[in-house]
């Protein structure tokens, strides 16, 4: 026999909310007056376009000073902007091939600032590639959709995540809290943060995969959650993750974001975890994100 949800609670099956608002930060997504922090958060894709053009641009500034007093590359063609592109770029990563070298006092000036600038760039970007590839990552699978559903008869959150990781995680904690769109007696809007109770919010051992709950129940700020209530409040929730890595000897952390939009009702996660014919226990994290309807 079915049970009955408690009250309160309120489910439309397959309903999405979309989202009414994105946490932004005005004035572009990088903050450019901390150049070091902005090229270790971007892409590898992108640190590799930033590496390139700041090359090329440094190269074709020193290639016009060279072109700016005729004369000042030996072995040049006069008036040719490649020769002294190219030279400035054998000048800048100090290789000087023998072909061309400056033939004036204010060329040997020039050819020394931009040995300086060449052995400074290098040094930046052999430092910033390395703490790339040695920042240590947690390597987590998030489901894209949390689900409010039924759990032993109390309405309860849930998050799934996974170990992308082919090593265990040990000592691993989590922690969801919720940005809350409140108003005051007095008509002001402001936002609160409220720290979500977990049923477990440790494990000693991450192999596989873990699903986080928090009971909604009359002491949860979640309590009486709703499609309208989503609409009314703009929630967006954190999940931060926290865990040890014995590979790397160092811990790891990740946090990930849910809107409104990403909230499923009255859905279960697809079970993932799975034996083999020789009683291995195996997790799919291809379908970490698959719900259906309960």
């Amino acid at each position: 026999m079915a049970k009955r949800p408690p009250a309160g609670y309120r489910a439309t099956p397959g309903l999405r909310i979309p989202a009414t608002y994105t946490i932004t930060r005005k004035g572009g997504r990088f903050d450019l007056h901390d150049p070091y922090h902005l090229a270790v958060r971007i892409t590898w894709l992108q640190f590799v376009l930033l590496f390139v053009a700041v090359n090329l641009l440094m190269n074709l500034i020193f290639a016009g000073l060279y072109m700016a007093v005729p004369g000042s590359i030996a072995n040049a063609q006069p008036g040719s902007f490649a020769d002294a592109f190219f030279f400035s770029f054998e000048t800048l990563a100090t290789v000087g091939y023998g072909a061309m070298s400056p033939a004036t006092l204010y060329a040997h000036i020039v050819a020394t600032v931009e040995i300086m600038c060449g052995m400074g760039f290098t040094a930046i970007m052999t430092g910033i590639t390395f703490v790339r590839f040695a920042r240590p990552k947690a390597k987590v699978a998030y489901a894209e959709k949390a689900i409010v559903t039924l759990h032993e008869g109390k309405p309860t959150m849930m998050i799934r995540i996974g170990n992308d990781r082919v090593g265990l995680i040990s000592d691993a904690s989590a922690r969801l809290s919720v940005l809350l769109l409140r108003r005051s007696a007095e008509g002001q809007s402001f936002r609160m943060t409220h720290v979500l109770t977990l049923r477990s919010d440790r494990l000693p051992v991450f192999a596989l995969t873990w699903t986080i709950m928090h009971i909604i129940d009359e002491t949860s700020p979640l309590h009486g959650i709703s499609p309208d209530w989503l609409t009314a409040h703009n929630p967006v929730f954190f999940l931060t993750f926290e865990g040890r890595d014995p590979a790397l000897a160092a811990q790891v952390h990740d946090v990930h974001q849910y809107g409104a939009a990403d909230i499923a009702f009255s859905h279960r996660y697809v079970d993932v975890v799975a034996t083999d014919a020789q009683g291995r226990i195996l997790a799919d994290l291809t379908r970490i994100s698959h719900i259906e309807p309960e």
